[in-house]
C-alpha cells in the first residue's frame, strides 16, 4: 500500500482453526481476494428446495492466514507507525465478531515474546526510531481510553498523581487545528519502551472483560490506546515542529445473543456493544456515499471519538478478524461486508506542522544580527564608516542641519551619506530650508501683503508628541473632553457586557447539566420505552418532573438574559463607533493645527505657485506694475 495515499487500508486476518470450512471460505492465490459461499436453508414450508447457495467475492488490501505476529505487523502496521513519527496521524483498528482474535492481534499474548501484538511492537518501533533520529528531540505521551456502555473511562486514572475525572467530566470535543480529543483524559509522558509497556499493562488490568459461550475473555468495551508524539528540530533557528496521534483501537466484538447466551449485566453490555457497532457501520456507509453531506458521527461516543480516524486527517488501517468455522459463516460474511464498505472511505492525511512563536522570534533576531554583520563586513571592505541602526540623536540631527546649511551656502562641497536614516534626515532638512527661505521670498514678490499675517515659523518644529499634548490642553480641549467621556461610557458598557456574558454562560451550563441528567435516565430505557430491569435490581423511576420544570425555567431565563445581552452588545458597538469618530476627529484637527502653526501646507504652496505663474505669464504693462506696487505700499 502506498503511504499517505488517502486510501483506507483494509486487511482480513483469519483466526487459525483445525476445522476450517474450505468449501465455504476460499482464499485466492493473489493474497487479496476471499470468496464466501453461504448455504441458506429455506424458511418457506412450501418451498421444494431445501436450501440454496449464495456466493460473494471480496477484493481487499490483503488476506492473511496463518501468519506470524511479526509478519502481520510488518505488512499491515509498520508504515502507519513510521508515518506518525513524521507528523502524520495514524489509526489501526480491529473489527470482527467476538472470539475472532481482535485482542490477540492488538495486544498479543504474554505466553511468548514472539506473540506480542500491534501495540507492544509499535511502542518498540517508536522508541527505536527516537534513538536513531538524533536530529530531532521527541516527546512521547500515552493515553488509554475505554468506552463502556456509552461511558468514557480513563484506564490510567488509577496511577498515582493522575487526576480522577468525574463520571460525567470526560467529553469528546473538537477544536479547529486540534481536531477531536477527549477532555479530561490523562496524558502520561514516557521516555522508554519499558515505561510505555508498564502503562499498557496497567491499562489492560483495568479493562472490563467477561466470559460467555464463544469467548472466555470477551472484551466488554471498546478501547483506544493512543501514542501522542511531538518532534522538534534540535536546530535552534528552526521554529517548525510536528505533532501526531497514533490510535490503536481494539473494538469489542459483535455478538449474536442466541449464540453467546448472555444474560443480566452481560446482556446489557452486548446491547450497548451491538448498538455502537451499528452506529459505526452507519457512519461508514455515509462516508462511502459521496452524495451525502451529513455523516452521523455524534450518534455514539465511539464514532465521535474516531471521527478524524474514519474520514479526516489520518492514515487509517482496518483489520477485519474472522473465524474460519462453518458455524460462524454468517458473522464472517457480515464482517467482510463491513470491510468492503470501509474500502470506499477516503481520508486526507497531511503533516501536522506548527510554528513555535518563541523559536520564530529567536530565528528572526538571529537573521537580523547576521544581516548586520554582513553589512558591517561590506562597509569595511569599501572603507565606509560603520552604519548605525539606532534613531539619530539630537547631536547627530544638529550636525546634519549644520551640514545642509553649509552645503546650501556653498562652504561645504558634499555631504557624506553613511546610512538610510541620515538620508531621510538630510531630505527633511532640505524641505525645511525650502519652506523657511525660498517660500517667504516667493510670497512677498507675488502675493498681497496680507501674507505677513501668517504665523511666524520656528526654525525647527517641535516633535508631534509634545505638540499633541499642547493641542489637547488648548484648541483641542473640547473634543478631547468629549473623547474621554465617550471612553468612560464605553468602559462601563463593556463591564456590564462581561457580567451579562458570565450570567448567560452560567445559565447555559445549568441547562446542559440538567439535560444530561434527564438523558441519563432516558438511556436506561429499553427499546419499548420502558426501563431495563435486571435481576435483583429495583425498577428505575421516570425522571422527576421537577427536572423537566427546572429545564423549562432555565431555558426561559436563558432567552431573557440573551435578549438583554444582545441589546448591551449593540450599545457597546455604538459606543465604540463614537469613540473611534472622536479619535479620528481629534487627530485630523491636530494635523491641521500643526501644519498651520509650524509648517506651510504643501497644497497651499502648490496653489500659490500656480496663481503666481499665471500672473507672471500675463506680462502686465509698466504702468500697471507701478499701480500694483503703489497699492502694495499704501496697503502696508
Amino acid at each position: 500500500m502506498k503511504a499517505h495515499s488517502g486510501e483506507v487500508g483494509v486487511f482480513v486476518r483469519i483466526r487459525p482453526t483445525a476445522n476450517f470450512a474450505q468449501d465455504l471460505i476460499q482464499c485466492l492465490p493473489d493474497g487479496q481476494t476471499v470468496n464466501v459461499h453461504h448455504r441458506k436453508n429455506s424458511r418457506k414450508p412450501l418451498d421444494t428446495r431445501k436450501s440454496h447457495v449464495s456466493s460473494w467475492s471480496f477484493q481487499l488490501e490483503g488476506v492473511l492466514r496463518d501468519v506470524s505476529q511479526e509478519e502481520f505487523y510488518t505488512r499491515v502496521c509498520r508504515w502507519v507507525v513510521l508515518g506518525a513519527l513524521d507528523g502524520y496521524n495514524g489509526t489501526v483498528m480491529c473489527f470482527g465478531q467476538t472470539g475472532a482474535g481482535k485482542t490477540y492481534t492488538m495486544t498479543g499474548s504474554t505466553e511468548s515474546y514472539k506473540q506480542r501484538g500491534i501495540i507492544p511492537r509499535a511502542l518498540q518501533e517508536v522508541f527505536q526510531e527516537v534513538e536513531i533520529r538524533t536530529e530531532h528531540a521527541f516527546n512521547v505521551y500515552l493515553s488509554y481510553l475505554e468506552i463502556y456502555n456509552e461511558t468514557l473511562v480513563d484506564l490510567l486514572s488509577s496511577l498515582q498523581g493522575s487526576p480522577r475525572p468525574s463520571p460525567h467530566g470526560m467529553l469528546v470535543m473538537e477544536e479547529p487545528g486540534r481536531g477531536v480529543f477527549v477532555r479530561g483524559l490523562s496524558l502520561h509522558p514516557v521516555h522508554s519502551e519499558e515505561e510505555a509497556l508498564n502503562l499498557l499493562f496497567e491499562g489492560e488490568m483495568n479493562r472490563i472483560i467477561g466470559s460467555h459461550a464463544l469467548n472466555r475473555n470477551s472484551s466488554r468495551s471498546h478501547c483506544i490506546f493512543t501514542v501522542h508524539i511531538e518532534a522538534r528540530s534540535r536546530t535552534l533557528t528552526n521554529a517548525k515542529y510536528v505533532t501526531s496521534k497514533l490510535n490503536l483501537v481494539d473494538l469489542a466484538g459483535s455478538e449474536r445473543l442466541g449464540k453467546t447466551g448472555s444474560e443480566g449485566q452481560m446482556l446489557k453490555e452486548a446491547v450497548y456493544i451491538n448498538r455502537s457497532l451499528s452506529f459505526l457501520e452507519q457512519a461508514i456507509l455515509a462516508l462511502g456515499d459521496h452524495r451525502r453531506e451529513h455523516v452521523p458521527f455524534r450518534q455514539s461516543k465511539l464514532t465521535h471519538a474516531l471521527k478524524d480516524s474514519l474520514g479526516g486527517n489520518c492514515n487509517t488501517v482496518l483489520v477485519a478478524n474472522i473465524c474460519g468455522e462453518a458455524a460462524q459463516i454468517e458473522e464472517t460474511l457480515s464482517t467482510l461486508r463491513f470491510a468492503g464498505r470501509m474500502k470506499c472511505v477516503r481520508t486526507d492525511p497531511v503533516v501536522n506542522e506548527h510554528t513555535d512563536p518563541a523559536a520564530q522570534i529567536k530565528k528572526l533576531e538571529k537573521e537580523v544580527q547576521k544581516l548586520k554583520e554582513e553589512l558591517s563586513i561590506s562597509n569595511t571592505l569599501v572603507n565606509r564608516l560603520e552604519s548605525t541602526y539606532k534613531p539619530l540623536s539630537e547631536a547627530q540631527q544638529a550636525e546634519i542641519h549644520s551640514q545642509v546649511q553649509r552645503y546650501l551656502e556653498g562652504s561645504l562641497e558634499e555631504i557624506n551619506i553613511i546610512s538610510v536614516r541620515q538620508i531621510q534626515a538630510v531630505f527633511a532638512q532640505f524641505k525645511l530650508s525650502y519652506l523657511l527661505n525660498v517660500l517667504p521670498v516667493f510670497y512677498f514678490l507675488f502675493l498681497p501683503f496680507s501674507l505677513k499675517n501668517l504665523p511666524s515659523l520656528p526654525s525647527s518644529p517641535p516633535p508631534k508628541e509634545e505638540a499633541f499634548e499642547e493641542f489637547k490642553l488648548g484648541q483641542g480641549s473640547k473634543i478631547n473632553s468629549i473623547l474621554k467621556e465617550n471612553k468612560a461610557v464605553l468602559l462601563e458598557r463593556r463591564n456590564l457586557l462581561r457580567q451579562l456574558t458570565e450570567e448567560v454562560n452560567a445559565v447555559k451550563r445549568d441547562i446542559d447539566c440538567t439535560a444530561t441528567v434527564i438523558q441519563q435516565h432516558r438511556e436506561l430505557r429499553g427499546d419499548q420505552g420502558q426501563y431495563l430491569v435486571m435481576e435483583g435490581e429495583p425498577l428505575l423511576q421516570e425522571p422527576d418532573a421537577s427536572l423537566l420544570m427546572r429545564l423549562r425555567d432555565l431555558k426561559a431565563l436563558y432567552r431573557q438574559r440573551y435578549e438583554v445581552l444582545r441589546d448591551i452588545k449593540a450599545e457597546v458597538n455604538y459606543c465604540q463607533h463614537l469613540v473611534d469618530q472622536c479619535r479620528v476627529r481629534l487627530l485630523s484637527e491636530f494635523e491641521i493645527w500643526y501644519k498651520k502653526s509650524f509648517l506651510v501646507p504643501e497644497e497651499e504652496l502648490d496653489v500659490t505657485m500656480k496663481k503666481s505663474l499665471r500672473q507672471v505669464s500675463k506680462k502686465p504693462s509698466h504702468k500697471k506694475k507701478r499701480k500694483n506696487r503703489c497699492s502694495y505700499i499704501f496697503s502696508s
